[in-house]
């Protein structure tokens, strides 16, 4: 699995690599695989994915490996609804997924990552992105 880097109010910078390379591969260019990146509109945002809910929940599908949210839920001490909802989240932005084999099988987290990496670039940033709540 690879790590999924995070950046903040980005897009145009990603949008330019992207074209690069879309140019680069219709011209035959044989391009490496590239990191997937989430950009977050504002720090807020980011903040959002990394509340420490959040994290607790990675870490625990990470180590653990939960067979459902019914067991997740149970084994962060949480309310079900509070435990799906944050998953749901997760699985909103492709931080996780859920393994449903459609066989009445309860729906298993996944991580869809190895880890996370944040890329905030200080230098030349500009005031678009907000401010995240301490």
């Amino acid at each position: 699995m690879p790590t999924l880097k995070l950046t903040v109010g980005e897009r145009d910078r990603l949008d330019q690599q992207a074209r690069r390379r879309i140019e680069a591969a219709q011209e035959g260019e044989v391009l490496d695989d590239s990191q997937p990146v989430l950009n977050f509109g504002s720090y807020a945002e980011l903040n959002r994915l990394l509340s420490p809910k959040n994290l607790e929940l990675l870490e625990l599908i990470a180590r653990r490996e939960p067979e459902s949210i019914s067991e997740t839920a149970e084994l962060v001490e949480r309310d079900y609804k509070q435990a799906h909802r944050n998953l749901s989240e997760l699985e909103d932005i492709g931080v996780i997924e859920f393994d449903d084999d459609s066989n009445g099988r309860p729906k298993k987290p996944l991580l869809a990552y190895d880890g996370l990496e944040i890329d905030i670039p200080f230098a030349d940033s500009d005031d678009a992105t907000g401010v995240a709540a301490p």
